[in-house]
């Protein structure tokens, strides 16, 4: 199976971009239009962002993040075919932020959300940063797909690890200098067991982890936004938090994360991951000592 899916993805893959971005308006009609997917929860997750917005502007909003979410599969099915110059011509960024932080000996965490094009980032992070990457990913559900996009992935030398057993698959790079990439944003398993504060006024759990390993392990902290230029084109832009995360107090890197985010989502709203469930957790009185935003608390 796995040899059936890589031969008829990288058959796919060898189609020019042109063809490729007109397969994609194809896809959009029949997601928006006919499958409607998701459809109920990007506006229910637009109408909590953006309650001031006119309801025709979240309707636009919501059609071009359509178009972006399926423009985003056709660039990673591209990939498999994609050579690094080629690749290197779609996207760049201000690695040299990174890099001078490398110098100085520093171990960095690279904390983004889900912005398109998320799968371009293995590949200019391996290829711009001087440091060996450590790229945490949760592993596909059907195997065959797993191996495939994990040997995509790791192409130009990223360390792809397990989110399911972290503590034990990051061993691989920890105890040298290294840059942790993480897509910061994911709904906590356990929202008992979370930082839990306002994400565009409304309550949300985020993961405790980022917070406590960058200030147990004194790493420099790297917020990125991706910055869709034009169809297919990237910039990766980052940007210095903290250069020694000890210094920071529990719970500060995650309110500085959750402004980041929102920041970059209001920039370009059409470029989040609008159809996961941000707001699927309810805030429940047990949670009140998790509680870490400055804004007062639900339950006082």
């Amino acid at each position: 199976m796995y040899y059936i899916i890589y031969g008829l993805l990288y058959l796919v893959s060898l189609l020019p971009f042109s063809v490729l971005y007109l397969i994609s308006d194809l896809l959009y009609i029949i997601l928006y239009y006919v499958i409607r997917y998701r459809l109920d929860i990007v506006k229910n997750n637009l109408l909590i962002a953006f309650p001031e917005k006119t309801e025709a502007e979240r309707t636009a909003i919501t059609k071009q993040f359509y178009k972006n979410l399926i423009d985003t599969f056709i660039e990673t099915i591209k990939m498999f075919s994609l050579g690094k110059n080629r690749f290197l011509q779609r996207c760049n960024g201000n690695f040299e932020v990174l890099n001078s932080l490398i110098e100085r000996g520093k171990t960095i965490q690279l904390q983004t959300a889900h912005q398109f094009n998320w799968e371009y980032g293995n590949w200019i992070l391996a290829l711009k940063v001087k440091l060996p990457i450590a790229s945490v990913y949760m592993p596909l559900k059907n195997k065959a797909l797993n191996k495939i996009f994990f040997k995509l992935r790791s192409r130009f030398g990223a360390v792809m690890v397990d989110a399911t057993n972290y503590s034990k698959n990051i061993t691989k790079v920890a105890r040298r200098q290294h840059a942790l990439a993480l897509i910061a944003d994911q709904n906590p398993g356990w929202p008992g067991r979370a930082y839990w504060l306002n994400f565009f006024k409304k309550p949300a759990p985020f993961l405790i982890g980022p917070d406590r390993g960058a200030i147990k392990n004194n790493n420099a902290v790297v917020f990125t936004k991706f910055v869709r230029l034009k169809r297919g084109h990237y910039y990766f832009e980052n940007f210095i938090i903290t250069e020694n995360a000890a210094e920071c107090k529990p719970g500060e890197i995650t309110r500085k994360f959750r402004d980041f985010i929102e920041d970059a989502i209001t920039q370009k709203p059409a470029s989040f991951l609008w159809s996961h469930r941000r707001w699927k957790h309810e805030y429940k009185k047990e949670y009140k000592n998790l509680w870490i935003d400055n804004e007062e608390n639900p339950f006082g």
